[in-house]
């Protein structure tokens, strides 16, 4: 069986899915472990299985940026923050 795959995750159409990409990854795996692969297909897994990780440890990476900044305004905010005090309830 010859699989096709794109060229670059950039082709792609669709929103990255990483769920999706790492469902597709272990299957790849899975199907050279089980070494009845012939040399081309099994290259052809290899290559796609690599674009594949690349674009997971994009949006992972991604993901984390988030979390850092999303936890730097929550620190800044946590900084600036006090109860209120007499003179902001009118005594």
């Amino acid at each position: 069986m010859t699989l096709r795959y794109r060229r670059s995750m950039s082709e792609s159409t669709t929103p990255f899915q990483l769920e999706s990409a790492l469902e597709t990854l272990e299957a790849l795996v899975s199907r050279m472990e089980a070494g009845n692969l012939s040399l081309e297909d099994a290259l052809q897994h290899y290559e796609r299985g690599m674009q594949l990780t690349r674009a997971c440890q994009k949006a992972l990476d991604a993901a984390e940026q988030k979390v850092r900044i999303w936890s730097a305004e929550g620190d800044r905010l946590e900084a600036g923050f006090a109860p209120p005090g007499p003179r902001d309830l009118g005594a």
